[in-house]
């Protein structure tokens, strides 16, 4: 029976859910070792409880299986049983109340300003594309930016003379966010070089275009430019577009600045996105602690 229970799992996942071959594969590997356990115990699939799948969910932590393994497993249990339920196996779901294990928060790699600095002095001015890069990377950090956000600035939301510039984020939302005057300086340099771009018809107005194709920068051309000035500057650090944007958060933060006016700086609908970067000040300061503090003194 268990040889057909998945057969028929697997047709479900992949006709009635419509999920990739991979994710079918690693729910049928999860749905084994379940099946595995409950033959371990002598209790038949159909007779499945919340008890039993409570047992389960204890090995996998007893086994150490790292918290987000154990969700996906979970996902995939919980997946069966939907099916078992609608292929009429069993009348109740067991799994309906089986939580996944807490992950923790994601703490995202954070540069100090002296990374940041090393990133873009990494930048050639004499190369034709020099300028536009240290205007983009110094934008990404000055105005904690999303990569698609720096994509599509336009020239006529630029207010150089008030320090500001319009972005609009995400669901089409826009905000005013100030520039700093470093970025200003680099952009307005910038400026100097882009008249002698040939820019594509229709796309006049937006600030960063390719050298090449006189047509606005892609994200993976900014992750491409943020990856190989990385590594130019010897930081070993994994950085991303978003790093600058992290970056920028956490530094308001350690400056003092207001978390409501770094939501407001980083377009975030809700607070509770912003509040991330209380968690990195804290491990930070929790750091300092334990470095610093007398009774942490490794000296007897």
């Amino acid at each position: 029976m268990e040889t057909e229970l998945l057969t028929r799992f697997r047709q479900y996942l992949l006709l009635e859910q419509s999920l990739s071959s991979n994710t079918v594969q690693a729910y049928t590997d999860d749905v084994l070792k379940l099946l595995s356990f409950l033959d371990d115990q002598g209790v038949e699939v159909c007779d499945t409880t919340l008890d039993h799948l409570h047992s389960f969910a204890a090995t996998l932590y007893d086994l150490g299986v790292s918290p987000r393994s154990q969700g996906r497993i979970i996902s995939g249990i919980r997946s069966f049983f939907r099916f078992l339920v609608t292929d009429g196996y069993i009348q109740s779901d067991p799994s309906e109340m089986l939580e996944s294990p807490k992950t923790g928060m994601y703490l995202p790699e954070v540069l100090t300003v002296g990374e940041i600095d090393r990133i873009i002095a990494s930048i050639d001015r004499s190369l034709p594309d020099g300028q536009r890069n240290r205007a983009i990377l110094e934008t990404l950090y000055s105005c904690g930016l999303r990569v698609s956000e720096l994509c599509n600035l336009k020239l006529s939301e630029m207010f150089f003379e008030d320090g500001f510039v319009k972005v609009t984020g995400k669901g089409s939302k826009q905000r005013l966010v100030p520039v700093s005057d470093r970025a200003l300086n680099e952009i307005r340099l910038y400026m100097t070089d882009r008249c002698h771009i040939e820019i594509k018809p229709g796309f006049q107005d937006f600030l960063f275009v390719s050298y090449r194709t006189g047509k606005p920068l892609s994200r993976v051309m900014v992750f491409d430019i943020v990856k190989k000035h990385t590594r130019l500057a010897g930081v070993t650090k994994k950085v991303s577009p978003h790093t600058f944007r992290h970056s920028f958060a956490t530094h308001l933060l350690e400056g003092g600045a207001n978390l409501r006016a770094i939501q407001s700086m980083l377009g975030h609908e809700k607070i509770a996105t912003t509040e991330i970067y209380t968690h990195i000040d804290r491990s930070r300061l929790r750091e300092e602690i334990l470095a610093h503090h007398p009774r942490n003194s490794h000296d007897d």
